[in-house]
C-alpha cells in the first residue's frame, strides 16, 4: 500500500474505528455479492474461514491491513475504492469481472492436482468444439 492509502486508514481510525471498519466491511460484502461469491467461496480465496469473513463484513473482527491488496484483487478494485479512500479520476470497470475470470481465480487458488484436472477437462471441451 502506497503511504497516501496508510494515512487515509489511520485517518479513519483514529476518527471512529467502528465506523471505518463496519464501513469496510459493508463494502466487502457488496462486492462479494456483486462478484457472485458466497462468504465460503471469498473465504476460501483468502485462506479464512468463512465465519472470519462473516465477522470481517459484521465488523466484530478487524481486517488485518496486510490482507487488503489479496481482498482488493479478488475483488476487481483498487484498495482505494475497498477502504472508501476518494479516488482522482481513476478510469471506472465496467461492472464485476466475467464470471469466467472469476472461476479462474478461484481455480488458481486450488491445488496443484486438483488445478491439473480441471485444465485436463478444459482442454477435452475445448478440442471437442473444434471438431
Amino acid at each position: 500500500m502506497t503511504r497516501s492509502q496508510w494515512d487515509w486508514i489511520e485517518h479513519m481510525a483514529s476518527g471512529d474505528d467502528r465506523a471505518f471498519f463496519v464501513a469496510l466491511g459493508q463494502k466487502v460484502a457488496q462486492l462479494r455479492k456483486e462478484h457472485g461469491l458466497t462468504q465460503q467461496q471469498l473465504a476460501e480465496l483468502l485462506g479464512v474461514a468463512q465465519q472470519t469473513l462473516a465477522h470481517y463484513e459484521g465488523a466484530r473482527l478487524r481486517v488485518p491491513a496486510s490482507m487488503l491488496p489479496q481482498l482488493a484483487q479478488i475483488l476487481g478494485v483498487s484498495v482505494d475504492a475497498l477502504i472508501g479512500q476518494p479516488v482522482k479520476a481513476a478510469p471506472a470497470k465496467r461492472g464485476r469481472s466475467p464470471k469466467w475470470q472469476q472461476q479462474m481465480e478461484a481455480i488458481a487458488q486450488l491445488p496443484k492436482a486438483r488445478q491439473r484436472f480441471v485444465t485436463e477437462m478444459l482442454d477435452t471441451v475445448l478440442q471437442q468444439s473444434t471438431r
